[in-house]
């Protein structure tokens, strides 16, 4: 009996109650398609960023690579940054490429360094000058910060949708009320006046 009893109380808004109106039902309609487009939306969201952001960063490691250069002109000193932020300035290299050409160019390397000095520079698949690729792991950590990311936009999306469309039902109700407060209430008590 007790059963019998939890179960009633679980689906109260389902029994044929005289003092439901339309508009319960469609809240609860409204809330239920709410959450589930959260859980559904939500997750498909942040899958699907995940992956693509996932194949951008493994298509970017495997366009880049790196090349040995030597620095022909002297960085100014480093500047002490807060938090340890490494300062970096253009300055002309010098490179020789696969098939044994020189070439120069002034690509972003690290301040403080003398002319002569060996430095990493990456190169993308046209040889233009590009940043260094994240590593799997680093790529790995920013796919699930980009699905979470988009998640949590999708799921704020779509509970402020629902939040509209409660708020224009509560909006309706008052319309209601209103209107039938102004049919009954006259009709109500004794006239003071």
């Amino acid at each position: 009996m007790g059963r019998n009893r939890r179960l009633k109380k679980r689906l109260w808004r389902l029994r044929n109650n005289p003092l439901r109106r339309h508009d319960d039902i469609v809240e609860a309609w409204i809330v239920l398609i709410m959450w589930a487009v959260v859980a559904v939306g939500g997750a498909l969201a942040g899958l699907v960023t995940s992956h693509a952001a996932d194949e951008v960063f493994a298509a970017q490691r495997t366009e880049r690579h790196s090349v040995q250069a030597v620095l022909l002109t002297d960085t100014p000193p480093a500047s002490s940054t807060p938090g340890g932020a490494r300062d970096l300035i253009k300055a002309k290299v010098r490179w020789t490429t696969a098939d044994g050409t020189s070439r120069t160019g002034s690509p972003l390397v690290d301040t403080g360094q003398k002319a002569g000095t060996k430095v990493v520079v990456w190169l993308d698949s046209a040889g233009n000058f590009t940043i260094e690729p994240l590593s799997s792991k680093e790529a790995t950590l920013e796919s699930a910060v980009l699905g979470l990311t988009a998640t949590l936009a999708f799921a704020g999306l779509a509970f402020g949708t629902g939040a509209v469309a409660r708020y224009r039902l509560d909006q309706r109700r008052i319309d209601s009320w209103d209107t039938e407060w102004k049919l009954v209430g006259p009709s109500w008590g004794r006239k003071t006046s």
